[in-house]
């Protein structure tokens, strides 16, 4: 008997030793990305494309400092946040400080997967959990910007500061393998307008990254979408952006609405500033059958009846 109980235990600690194994080198592992290089003819092309989508993504808004002298896209903008102090990277065409020795499949791994050439998981801090919905094709209209049009800095990227629970590349992966999860931006039940928009919204602008309340582990909300946060960019308050009547923008018209995403200018004619204001510099720039879109979206999505600064947060 004592001799059985002992196989026993030994084959259950196989078990468990083999099972934790194996789960370690899955979260480890890096994804796979069959993306073929593109010619120089194609990046031509592709970069051609890119400038559009390059605006509207806020690429420059994040990745340049706010200097007169900042190279654009050179990175060092510090995000101050509860976990810490995040630096926004160079991604200039530099091949040693930059991005300049990537691939185009480097890149969207990068956007779809949130990991680096050396598989490494970034945090949640870049939006690589909205551009993750981007096209394909569009992410390599982006690369192909960058690549052909920008110029290199030579300005190395900064450590993140962070707590030292997060530090390394390992809690970053927990936190992907527990709650990554791409939005899916189409709904085969509305209309292309509709599915434009979302497109927009959800994967190219990401208006969820500052404008949905996130819990504690940084994970958004369920049923919030887009219902304002405490917590938004620099520890501001980011407004409702639901159609709710009261607590969000559905007294807007979509005259209002289009106006804003165009000027910057509220219902009242307080023009906004801050954040808001770097993000309306890029949306100027749609144009208009896409703001078209975009306003259609943000009029047409659930309300939720959520002071971004209260306490409490109800869904109809």
């Amino acid at each position: 008997m004592r001799v059985l109980f002992s196989c026993r235990f030994w084959w259950a600690f196989v078990v468990v030793f083999v099972v934790l194994v194996a789960g370690f080198f899955w979260l480890t592992r890096t994804p796979f990305v069959d993306v073929a290089q593109p010619s120089m003819a194609e990046m031509e092309t592709l970069a051609a494309q890119g400038e559009y989508l390059y605006d509207a993504a806020g690429c420059a808004s994040c990745h340049t400092r706010d200097e007169d002298d900042a190279p654009e896209l050179g990175g060092g903008l510090p995000l101050e946040t509860s976990f810490g102090v995040f630096y926004v990277p160079n991604i200039t065409p530099d091949p040693e400080a930059g991005i300049g020795a990537w691939t185009a499949a480097q890149f969207v791994q990068a956007l779809r997967h949130g990991r680096d050439p050396d598989g490494r998981a970034y945090y949640p801090s870049f939006p690589y959990t909205s551009y993750a919905s981007m096209d394909e094709r569009d992410m390599l209209r982006i690369y192909a910007w960058i690549m052909q049009r920008v110029q290199p800095a030579d300005t190395p990227s900064r450590d993140h500061e962070l707590v030292w629970y997060l530090r390394g590349s390992l809690p970053a992966r927990a936190w992907q393998f527990l709650f990554f999860n791409p939005t899916q931006t189409r709904d085969d039940s509305q209309d292309e307008r509709w599915n434009r928009g979302s497109y927009l919204a959800n994967a190219i602008v990401h208006c969820r990254e500052c404008h949905t309340p996130r819990n504690s582990l940084g994970v958004p909300m369920d049923g919030m979408h887009l219902a304002g946060w405490e917590e938004g960019p620099e520890g501001e308050t980011t407004p409702n952006i639901t159609p709710d009547e009261e607590t969000g923008i559905g007294g807007w018209s979509e005259r209002d609405l289009k106006r804003f995403l165009r000027f910057g200018m509220e219902p009242d004619g307080d023009i906004v500033g801050s954040g808001m204001g770097e993000v309306i510099d890029h949306l100027k720039h749609l144009t208009d059958d896409d703001r078209a879109a975009l306003v259609h979206y943000l009029r047409n999505i659930p309300a939720v009846r959520r002071e971004a600064d209260g306490d409490r947060a109800e869904e109809p």
